[in-house]
């Protein structure tokens, strides 16, 4: 394959995966927005969290003069001149489809392809926040459409590879922002931790990644940030945990050629190691193992995933002081960046 296909490929899935990412946040914000003033509701910087996590604010501070909801709405969903605004990500994927034509499916391109085209009569619009809130829901069931596609519809080649890799980068980069951001912004000065608008912010950081229903599976109990952390770091199971993103199992080869274990003659051992018995020395059930980490990943090695954060491309975060090395990050090409 040639290098020129397998980048555009990348960056392809990473902008339609970011496209999704920024209707997240802007949902959880407009969600953060409406709580009445008893939760602290008017009195978050829920806008500048927003901000924070999906936009670079130095490219922000020129074309607006305050922080608010018109603003950081139009910034991040249709401003051209935000290289990861909605618009922008749409718009260089559609650009990266485009050259590389013969290695998508139909359906793949009619996906990004008629987002593109969708587009249009979003712009130039007034949107009131039911409008705006069916256009983020409009965004989110576009990148679903594409990434399902790939997943349904391509040949487990290189082209499928190259593809996945940016959708896996991606999305752990996004679940280490909303953490990062969440700890350091998120929750305004004098606020209690584990308070009741503490509470409902992990409730919606949750539900921004679509894991409130994994976390009631998973912990039976009320959302308690650490827990948060523990399920969107380690645990494999939940697909946009750091886990299960940057720590993916080997291809395995062909059953036929993997050397099998020591057993004895007797059949009896035989069905004992495949499992149609029972044996004191056979792997371990399903469930036990379901939380370890992967071979080759210990928690030690998943909490560094910071560290590795910093390599991959996106937008600047400004925190302040104490913001963790997970949001030092480069800036983001206005293209597709250099593979």
């Amino acid at each position: 394959m040639l290098s020129r296909t397998a980048d555009n490929l990348y960056w392809l899935s990473r902008y339609a995966e970011r496209a999704e990412f920024v209707a997240r946040i802007l949902d959880a914000a407009l969600r953060l927005a409406a709580l009445p003033s008893s939760y602290g509701g008017g009195e978050t910087n829920e806008w500048a969290s927003a901000l924070a996590s999906a936009g670079d604010p130095d490219v922000f501070k020129p074309l607006y003069a305050s922080v608010t909801e018109a603003t950081v709405c139009d910034f991040l969903a249709f401003s051209p001149h935000n290289p990861s605004s909605i618009r922008s990500c749409i718009e260089t994927a559609r650009e990266n489809a485009r050259s590389v034509r013969t290695a998508l499916t139909t359906e793949m391109w009619d996906a990004i392809n008629g987002a593109w085209l969708e587009l249009r009569n979003y712009e130039g619009r007034d949107l009131n926040r039911d409008e705006f809130t069916r256009f983020l829901d409009w965004v989110k069931g576009v990148s679903l459409a594409f990434d399902g596609s790939a997943y349904r519809t391509m040949l487990r080649n290189d082209a499928y590879w190259f593809s996945r890799l940016g959708v896996h980068l991606e999305r752990a980069d996004n679940t280490a922002r909303l953490l990062d951001v969440k700890y350091h912004l998120l929750l305004p000065p004098g606020e209690r931790v584990g308070g009741q608008l503490d509470y409902f912010q992990w409730t919606t950081l949750l539900r921004e990644v679509s894991a409130l229903t994994a976390y009631r599976w998973v912990y039976r109990e009320s959302v308690r940030p650490w827990l948060v952390a523990d399920l969107l770091v380690l645990n494999r199971q939940m697909p946009r945990s750091l886990a299960s993103r940057v720590c993916r199992p080997r291809p395995q080869a062909k059953s036929s050629s993997l050397p099998r274990p020591a057993m004895a003659a007797t059949s009896g051992s035989q069905r004992a190691t495949h499992g149609e018995g029972s044996s004191a020395s056979g792997p371990a059930p399903a469930i036990a193992r379901a939380h370890h980490p992967l071979p080759g990943c210990s928690p030690a090695s998943i909490r560094s995933a910071s560290s590795f954060m910093t390599v991959l491309p996106h937008a600047p975060v400004t925190a302040g002081a104490g913001t963790s090395p997970i949001m030092a990050s480069a800036v983001l090409p206005p293209s597709h960046g250099v593979f």
